[in-house]
């Protein structure tokens, strides 16, 4: 999981080939017949092909959703694995369609909107191609400008991962970086330790910040401890407590807030048994800011 490739490295042994897996992301839901089609055309590419889904619940047209959820599975996934990334509010307006390396040794296809911000930033882009549709486009598809994901996409990306195109025969390179989304600098300021709020736990509300443990650590921050959090949008507090430092849920009473550390070793913060951002209307992405400052120790 942990391996960086070269450029060389990956142009020379080609692991796509070898994994011939596809893990399709959308904000289309399972409702209609929508990812059904994506899959359709890719097993028509290749029907040796693996599909498989990472999400298809992402809140519409939400790229930064998209681009974090990303990052957060794919490198669980061996080197190889072809990434279909349709989260596309811009679809069939000038922004281009492009597939990229990554130094991980993924293939992600996707809208070039933002998507790619965590991929680039936490394991970094070898090398990015603007796909070309005259070519790499579902047959007799061209009358349609609104559903790039199975005729642009899905198309493209088995064509990849079944070795009927080269990585090259994509598109053209495009230089430069593609588009960022701006992410709040994990960081300490003198007594203070900011981050970026980066998702939320769905199901349970919980907010997962860009603050890895390892600079909560050297923050000073122990188990037991108290430390005042304030939660801002643009100009806006709209949270600011004091909470304890926990190393699971029920060292707080039930409804009470707590600070922890998540899954991917990142500052949680958390209700036990109930929504953290239901209760204080807290979103995440571009605009959201959380900093501790200590309180109390434990």
């Amino acid at each position: 999981m942990d391996r960086r490739f070269t450029l060389e490295e990956l142009k020379a042994e080609k692991p796509w080939l070898k994994r011939g897996t596809l893990v399709f992301m959308s904000d289309f839901g399972l409702v209609d017949g929508a990812v059904s089609a994506m899959h359709g055309v890719a097993d028509e590419v290749s029907p040796s092909l693996r599909l498989e889904d990472l999400t298809h619940d992402i809140p519409q047209f939400s790229i930064w959703e998209a681009s974090y959820r990303l990052i957060q599975a794919m490198t669980y996934w061996a080197p190889g694995t072809v990434f279909i990334s349709v989260v596309d509010p811009g679809v069939g307006s000038d922004r281009k369609s492009v597939a990229v390396l990554t130094a991980s040794g993924h293939v992600v296809v996707t809208p070039d909107n933002g998507t790619l911000t965590h991929v680039a930033r936490e394991i970094g882009i070898l090398e990015r191609r603007e796909i070309s549709e005259a070519v790499n486009r579902l047959k007799n598809s061209q009358r349609s400008y609104t559903f790039h994901g199975r005729d642009v996409y899905a198309y493209t990306g088995a064509r990849i991962a079944s070795g009927a195109i080269t990585f090259e025969e994509t598109g053209p390179v495009l230089e430069g970086s593609p588009v960022m989304l701006h992410v709040e600098e994990a960081r300490i300021e003198g007594n203070t330790l900011i981050g970026a709020i980066d998702i939320l736990d769905t199901r349970y509300g919980s907010l997962w910040t860009n603050i890895p443990d390892t600079l909560f650590a050297s923050f000073g921050a122990k188990h037991g401890d108290i430390l005042h959090a304030e939660i801002r949008h643009d100009d806006m507090t709209v949270f600011g407590y004091d909470m304890k430092f926990c190393r699971n849920f029920t060292e707080v009473a039930k409804g009470e807030p707590l600070i922890y550390i998540n899954s991917l070793l990142n500052v949680g913060v958390a209700i036990n048994q109930g929504s953290f951002s239901d209760r204080y209307g807290i979103g995440t992405g571009e605009g959201w800011r959380i900093a501790f400052t200590e309180s109390r120790r434990g």
